[in-house]
């Protein structure tokens, strides 16, 4: 009971925040307009349903996603730090779109840049899975991902280091500092199948979150498939990250912080977490995309930069703060 009011509250907000999101800077009277009686006003009509609704909707999917990856991995590994770039997934995800930015795919196909995001995702995902993640501790894990998300770095590095041209360089750039600009409800529609699938995966892993805050020989004990769970943990994430990196570019620290506030009000129960996790994440990334649109800079601040503006503090206090990390 106490997890279904606290999940109403939290949509109560998402809701509020979308509709704070849509009024600001001269949105409500769009909104007035598009709502009354007489609304003939296309002009109104493109500005909130084409092009605010778009971005609102990408920023919170984009968020929903991360904080429901993250509570699932924080739950999966026990591990307060874990989010979605601790298994390499971001990383892989984010070369993926940079490759196909580097050799110009993007312009040849809409789909170019989103699809080899969540394919390299998806491929991430299968080799852990191969060398050996139903078996390995989840230390070694976690070390796995490190790595492999440092090796991802170093390409996306050379790739940006032997840009052919500044454009090029440019464009790289500003899609890894994270954005929901410009977003459309085709980047939506080809992201929310992968964020669906991704979704089920997890809540599905739910119980066996549950079971694993006795350790993986509790959980086994109690007749929780652990291989199952980490699959299905894993798998999902992997398509959560994929299309949220693919719609919005780098977003970090969202899956971090988004559980760790929430963890409290659910009893520290990693099943009951999963949902609030997403809300509450999509909410705060809805709430910076609408600060970076109102504050007075002469360009645009990216998300990710605002993003990780919040988050990086609020990292460091968790991990000052986080016991028994490692152990």
């Amino acid at each position: 009971m106490m997890a279904i009011r606290i999940n109403l509250a939290l949509g109560l907000l998402a809701s509020a925040a979308v509709l704070l999101a849509l009024s600001v800077n001269g949105g409500g009277a769009d909104l007035i307009a598009l709502l009354s009686a007489d609304a003939g006003n296309d002009l109104a009509r493109i500005l909130v349903l084409e092009i605010r609704l778009p971005r609102i909707l990408s920023a919170f999917g984009v968020g929903a996603a991360l904080g429901l990856a993250g509570a699932a991995l924080q739950g999966l590994l026990r591990n307060p730090l874990a989010d979605p770039g601790v298994l390499g997934v971001s990383g892989a995800s984010a070369l993926g779109a940079v490759i196909a930015v580097y050799f110009n795919l993007a312009a040849l196909s809409v789909w170019a840049l989103p699809g080899l995001a969540i394919v390299m995702a998806l491929g991430v995902t299968a080799l852990l899975y191969t060398l050996g993640a139903r078996s390995v501790s989840t230390t070694r894990l976690i070390l796995v991902g490190v790595g492999l998300s440092s090796l991802a770095g170093s390409v996306m590095a050379l790739l940006m280091n032997l840009a052919p041209n500044p454009f090029s360089l440019s464009d790289l750039v500003n899609w890894l500092l994270g954005s929901v600009a410009n977003r459309s409800w085709a980047d939506i529609g080809f992201a929310a199948p992968f964020w669906a699938a991704g979704v089920t995966l997890v809540l599905m892993a739910a119980p066996g979150l549950r079971a694993l805050t006795l350790g993986e020989e509790g959980a086994s004990g109690l007749g929780a498939n652990v291989s199952r769970i980490r699959l299905l943990v894993i798998t999902g994430t992997a398509l959560l990250t994929g299309a949220s990196v693919a719609v919005a570019g780098i977003i970090g620290f969202v899956g971090i912080v988004a559980p760790h506030v929430m963890r409290p009000f659910v009893h520290h129960d990693p099943g009951d977490l999963l949902v609030p996790s997403a809300l509450f994440a999509g909410t705060v990334l809805v709430l910076a995309d609408t600060a970076v649109r109102v504050l007075p800079f002469a360009m645009e601040m990216k998300l990710g930069v605002a993003a990780a503006l919040i988050g990086a503090p609020a990292f460091i206090w968790i991990a000052a703060r986080a016991r028994g990390i490692g152990q």
